[in-house]
């Protein structure tokens, strides 16, 4: 997608009211989709639409996450009847807003399918002696992963995962890129939950420890 930062939302909404082949259709054609399950489908309808119609859709889904200062600026510069055509929308497809928000973040941020939760679950196996964990990882309404392994195994995909950020910090400063002050700040945070959780790890090894199998 173009760089889109200077695109007013003025220009966004004219952009719809200008689309020949109907936003509404789109989003009644997407919204029965979702309903009848097809959320892959419904993502990858978003997707070409964003790389299609780019303005058309940035506008699309401003409106559909009422995101702040978009209603002001259109009805201040096309009038209240324009807003109120987009609050319509707003109001009519909010089941789409996630879909939208979460496309907008690949299109405009070089995001890949934004994880929005993972439902962990946990068990037990008395034939490994040796406790479970098993989780879903979903973006949206989109099942991306679904995992089951022992407590060793998952660290292991963990361990991963740090390594890779690790990787990529230290490719940043070996460039001498900057890391802006949000990401900076969720690093911190991310940091100080990392270390919580080991901590809180270390000490059920402890017991585990002394506590052997017979």
């Amino acid at each position: 997608m173009e760089n889109t930062k200077q695109v007013t939302p003025t220009e966004l909404a004219r952009a719809y009211q200008a689309y020949e082949k109907g936003g509404r259709a789109l989003l009644d054609d997407l919204e029965r989709e979702r309903l009848e399950g097809n959320h892959e489908a419904v993502r990858e309808r978003v997707r070409t639409f964003a790389e299609t119609e780019q303005k058309v859709f940035l506008g699309l889904s401003l409106a559909l996450n009422d995101t702040e200062g978009f209603f002001a600026e259109v009805e201040s510069n096309l009038g209240p009847d324009v807003a109120a055509e987009f609050g319509e929308i707003r109001d009519a497809y909010p089941s789409l807003a996630e879909t939208f928000k979460l496309v907008r973040l690949e299109a405009t941020k070089e995001r890949q399918n934004p994880i929005t939760s993972i439902d962990v679950r946990t068990a037990y196996s008395t034939q490994q002696d040796a406790p479970l964990v098993g989780y879903t990882v979903s973006s949206g309404n989109v099942e991306l992963h679904e995992y089951r392994g022992t407590t060793q195994e998952t660290l292991q995909s963990a361990a991963y995962f740090v390594q890779a950020a690790n990787d990529a910090l230290a490719a940043t400063l070996a460039e001498d890129h900057s890391v802006n002050t949000d990401e900076l700040s969720e690093l911190i945070d991310r940091h100080e939950k990392l270390e919580t959780e080991l901590n809180a790890l270390y000490d059920h090894i402890e017991e585990l420890r002394r506590n052997p199998v017979e």
